[in-house]
């Protein structure tokens, strides 16, 4: 008699192993085994019966072609240090326990870092030290789990993924299906004796199922998926009233054509799914255009510094790049694409990428990824990839950059909640109601209530409006990454602004200079180190000291985060920062720049912020919100800003990036909506931290992955027409669910009376939808006019 794996189920043909009493096929089954136990998890084997797959026996050198030095290369995502990045193929993950195992790999071997599955497209990225473990053993070590992994030419050539075009292949079927459908329906509904109708009827009611089925089995799948999903986690969402809408129309039109009662509602239904089809490929071909995972570096308002070859430095747009280009990174900058360093000592931080904070050194002709972060001296690169080849495009799908929301908590699912109920509770009154009266009406009735009911045009209502209103923003230079982004602005009851950059001109600002006479040779060298630094004082100074561009070498570059920095340029050692750093007493409400030279100080710079235009207009029209500043710098602006923001809730100085996030976290913890508006990433913690996070990009290298919107510097003093949009979007889906309502109220007073047929009610619904795709269209067109006359 045959034996079974204890772990896989499946016949035990050649490897007998015992462990525990248990009979194994492998040893990958009897790990698996053991580490579930170990962890208390034996129950697995009660919740997943036959959960392993049975691993191949093939050759162990099966893989040993991945060693290979240029296959390495071509195979993994990133390689630094002693730390690589592989994605494999894994077409047999099929189930959570299939995640939890492949997740855990760090667990089993010790030269694994982290793993993380990317369950729709079936793939497992995993970090890991390949020094103490080969490329071809990882690749033999997931086999021998029972994972094998599918290494082609396709997959190592990491094409960028093909848009999916099942959707639209879906909405075309529906369009194909309801055209035809009311060609075949249109003499039914034309009525009169006439002897072909009423001999080939039989037919054409035969040929309007056919086309139905389609579209009821493949194009509504969508709808399907997404209400069991709801269900499995306990919520009713918009989907689950659709859901029951279809089967119900579908089945009453079977019913109808079979005891040949009438035609049946299929040219009806396929038009319905035909409209809310449209709404999702609206809605996807906005997030297409708009989304940061796809398409960013096509709207991105940030810039990277581009240098010539005579030195000199130009602010572009990170879109712009070019292979041949070449760029500088200053100190704490992550680099935007894949380069060469040409001039400078990298000391690279990668830990955007690997998790980790361990440095890597770099030499001139060394190659960096993207997504490293330099400390130290600024660097001279030469651009190698185009910015969506770069290892970049990657990195929006790490966990450190999104905010875990599931988005659940929209305004179309906390209705949805009530109305499945309702109409529910609606039918089953009804139906109870007509069963003593008349059983045959009965039906009748019932199909009438859930199809005149189904919410169509609620879920139609917030995909347009959100597309139209995600576009208008973007095309006034407001970047916003989702719709649930939109619902949370219109939520905002706080407002913090960060002062230096986001408030102020990052480059606009009168510099005065207190102290002995700094000759050439020491401007040149004060100015090369300047170059060095992304702090925006250090900015506004190398734009204010009026020498041509030279670059000498930087040595020895240290920072210390909110003092100052200091190297060694041709010779001599150089220390710019805050007083204190320079070993002198600060002065009371004065912003100053103090720099020393070989330990003797030489004088300051004098600081005074221009702030942008019309500022005070802006904070006067924010009266429905309370209003915070933040501030790196010390208080000497204090009562200009005062003046400047009379309605302040609060204000906070010499704040630190741990202080500025404490400081969004204390609000919140009082219960408050907060955005926070910052220019770089020194305010990236605040930024991720706050409700919304809106980074300001104004000719500036800082790249923050953390934020909800991205914003034009210019457009800072005009953010209260983003949040009236943005309000304003909240009501027009308020408005198409009244009118949703108005129908689904006057059209289930005649259908629970009786006085309506189900095919009136498979009429109206379908024009239900058009009413609140037309409604949805004109009065988000009316709301941007309102706010911006000329791109709306």
């Amino acid at each position: 008699m045959s034996e079974n794996c204890f772990h896989c189920g499946q016949g035990i043909e050649k490897e007998r192993i015992l462990f525990d009493e248990k009979t194994f096929c492998c040893n990958g089954c009897k790990s698996v085994y053991e580490i579930l136990n170990i962890n208390n998890l034996s129950n697995f084997y009660e919740l997943n019966k036959g959960a392993g797959i049975r691993p191949s026996d093939e050759n162990s050198t099966l893989f040993d072609y991945l060693d290979t030095p240029e296959i390495f290369e071509k195979v993994t995502d990133f390689s630094e240090g002693n730390t690589s990045l592989v994605t494999f193929k894994i077409p047999v993950i099929h189930c959570s326990s299939c995640i939890w195992l492949l997740e855990s790999l760090h667990t089993l071997n010790p030269y694994i870092k982290y793993s993380q599955v990317n369950f729709t497209r079936k793939t497992l990225q995993i970090s890991f030290n390949h020094k103490d473990l080969k490329l071809s053993e990882l690749a033999n070590f997931l086999t021998n789990l029972g994972y094998k992994p599918v290494i082609s030419l396709e997959t190592a050539e990491k094409n960028v993924d093909h848009l999916d075009k099942s959707l639209l292949v879906k909405f075309a079927i529906a369009g194909f299906a309801f055209g035809n459908g009311m060609f075949l329906a249109f003499p039914e509904y034309v009525g009169g004796e006439d002897y072909w109708m009423e001999h080939y009827k039989g037919l054409f009611r035969v040929l309007m199922f056919l086309l139905a089925c389609p579209v009821v089995f493949y194009s509504a799948s969508d709808y399907y998926k997404s209400a069991w999903y709801g269900l499995k986690n306990k919520i009713v969402n918009i989907d689950v009233p659709i859901v029951l809408g279809i089967f119900v129309l579908f089945g009453r039109s079977i019913y109808e054509v079979a005891t040949d009662y009438g035609p049946g509602y299929f040219d009806t239904l396929c038009g319905l799914l035909f409209f809310m089809l449209m709404g999702k490929l609206f809605q996807k071909r906005t997030y297409s255009a708009l989304s940061y995972d796809r398409d960013y570096k096509s709207f991105y308002p940030i810039a990277v510094t581009k240098v010539d070859f005579e030195g000199k430095q130009e602010n572009i747009l990170l879109s712009e790049i070019k292979v041949g280009d070449r760029i500088l990174v200053r100190n704490q900058e992550i680099i935007p694409v894949d380069a060469i360093l040409i001039n400078g000592e990298g000391n690279i931080d990668n830990s955007f990428i690997t998790g980790e904070s361990e440095s890597i050194s770099k030499q001139p002709g060394d190659k960096i990824f993207a997504g490293g972060k330099q400390v130290g001296s600024s660097l001279e690169l030469e651009v190698i990839k185009d910015v969506d080849q770069s290892y970049l495009t990657q990195l929006w799908n790490k966990e450190a950059f999104k905010k875990h929301e599931t988005g659940l908590d929209t305004l179309t699912n906390n209705i949805s909640k009530y109305f499945t109920f309702i109409i529910l509770g609606i039918a089953l009154i009804s139906g109870i109601y007509w069963a003593f009266i008349d059983l045959e009406k009965m039906f009748q009735v019932i199909s009438a209530i859930l199809i005149i009911a189904c919410p169509c045009a609620l879920a139609l209502s917030a995909p347009f409006t959100f597309g139209h209103i995600m576009r208008i923003l973007g095309r006034n230079k407001f970047y916003v990454k989702d719709t649930l982004t939109i619902e949370k602005i219109a939520k905002l009851d706080t407002i913090v602004f960060d002062k230096t950059g986001t408030i102020t001109h990052r480059k606009k600002s009168n510099i005065k200079y207190q102290g002995s006479e700094i000759n050439e040779f020491d401007q040149l060298n004060i100015k090369t180190l300047l170059k060095n630094s992304n702090h925006p004082l250090s900015k506004s100074l190398y734009e204010f000291i009026e020498f041509n561009d030279n670059y000498f070498p930087v040595e020895d570059f240290q920072e210390i985060s909110g003092k100052g920095y200091v190297a060694s340029v041709r010779g001599n050692v150089y220390k710019i920062g805050s007083a204190r750093y320079n070993n002198q007493e600060p002065k009371n409400l004065e912003t100053a720049v103090y720099i020393s030279k070989n330990g003797e100080f030489l004088g300051k710079f004098i600081f005074k912020n221009e702030y942008r235009p019309k500022l005070k207009d802006l904070f006067n029209k924010l009266t429905n919100y309370k209003i915070f500043i933040l501030s790196g710098d010390n208080s000497s602006e204090e009562n200009q800003l005062k003046e400047l923001i009379p309605n302040y809730k609060g204000m906070a100085f010499n704040q630190s990036p741990e202080d500025k996030l404490n400081y969004i976290k204390s609000l919140q913890d009082q219960h408050m909506k907060v955005a926070m508006l910052g220019d770089g990433l020194n305010d990236a913690g605040a930024l991720k931290q706050s409700n919304v996070g809106i980074a300001i990009a104004d000719d500036t290298n800082s790249f923050t992955p953390s934020s909800d919107v991205i914003m034009n510097g210019d457009k800072v003093v005009t953010l209260d027409n983003y949040l009236n949009v943005c309000k304003g979007s909240i009501t027009i889906v308020k408005m198409t669910f009244i009118i949703s309502f108005l129908y689904n109220i006057v059209g289930l007073s005649y259908a629970v009376t009786g006085h309506m047929h189900p095919l009136f009610a498979a009429i109206i619904m379908p024009v239900s939808s058009i009413t609140v795709v037309t409604f949805t269209t004109v009065s988000t067109w009316i709301l941007g006019r309102k706010y911006f006359k000329k791109r709306a």
